[in-house]
């Protein structure tokens, strides 16, 4: 990786867990990288997959750890998948929402109005649910039989969890709805489609090789990183080990033990 790469850096997009935090606890070396940011004029953008939370759910996650942010510095597979059907579908305004009551206040916010029952949608949007129904699942089944556009936030199977049990996520519910309707999604959003980032970039008027994109998963974050063409920084404070990054990294990704460690190449 050279120099003049990272000299290039204008704005950091921060997965969270297992690279500012793990679980509950955030990482000493977290703050300090933080405020080094800071004093280097490298804005940053905290980044997750997780639809089931709205951004004032998650800075008030954040705020518990200790990190003031407002909701510029939050872009999530919801804010990600708001900005696709902006875009892709413009016209479209009522949607069948499979999700929580704070994923469907996110698209109520943005200008979408959220049906029930038997009233027609023109989309349905698949989120992570963990409140989901077996009505609700069979009618956002008929809407997708019925040929409405079919958009899910993100591609998890499974949420991590240290407690015993398996959290369906987002990735399994479409899997059930692809295996009942033969219609698999229209469009995938959060980690690794390169849209998730691309909304950074356009939200802060930055070049692919402007922003940095620093996680501890080679399969989501690094992979979309290498797909928007920004830089690729994988951390080893979560999922990925050393072995692990070292077959998968390849000359133009950065491989650091810790954000402390890429702060320090930053300046």
């Amino acid at each position: 990786m050279s120099t003049r790469a990272i000299s290039r850096i204008r704005h950091v997009a921060l997965d969270m867990d297992g690279t500012i935090y793990r679980g509950g606890t955030l990482f000493d070396f977290t703050r300090p990288f933080l405020a080094k940011l800071d004093s280097l004029g490298v804005g940053y953008t905290f980044l997750t997959n997780n639809s089931s939370k709205s951004v004032r759910d998650y800075l008030k996650h954040l705020e518990r750890m200790g990190i003031q942010a407002g909701p510029e510095r939050l872009y999530t597979s919801t804010l990600s998948t708001i900005d696709y059907l902006r875009e892709a579908y413009p016209e479209v305004r009522k949607l069948y929402l499979v999700g929580t009551p704070s994923l469907r206040g996110e698209f109520v916010e943005a200008g979408f109005t959220v049906v029930e029952g038997d009233e027609e949608p023109q989309a349905v949007v698949v989120g992570f649910d963990t409140d989901l129904s077996y009505p609700r699942l069979c009618k956002a089944a008929w809407w997708i039989s019925r040929d409405k556009p079919f958009i899910a936030t993100h591609p998890d199977r499974i949420c991590p969890t240290d407690q015993p049990t398996v959290l369906v996520d987002c990735g399994s519910v479409c899997a059930c709805l692809q295996a009942a309707t033969g219609k698999a999604p229209t469009a995938v959003l959060g980690k690794p489609d390169p849209r998730m980032l691309t909304g950074i970039l356009h939200r802060h008027g930055l070049q692919p090789d402007q922003l940095a994109m620093v996680g501890d998963r080679t399969y989501t974050d690094i992979a979309m990183a290498r797909r928007a063409g920004a830089l690729g920084v994988l951390v080893l404070t979560g999922e990925t080990t050393a072995a692990e990054a070292q077959a998968f990294a390849t000359a133009d990704d950065l491989v650091v033990p810790s954000l402390r460690e890429f702060g320090e190449l930053l300046g």
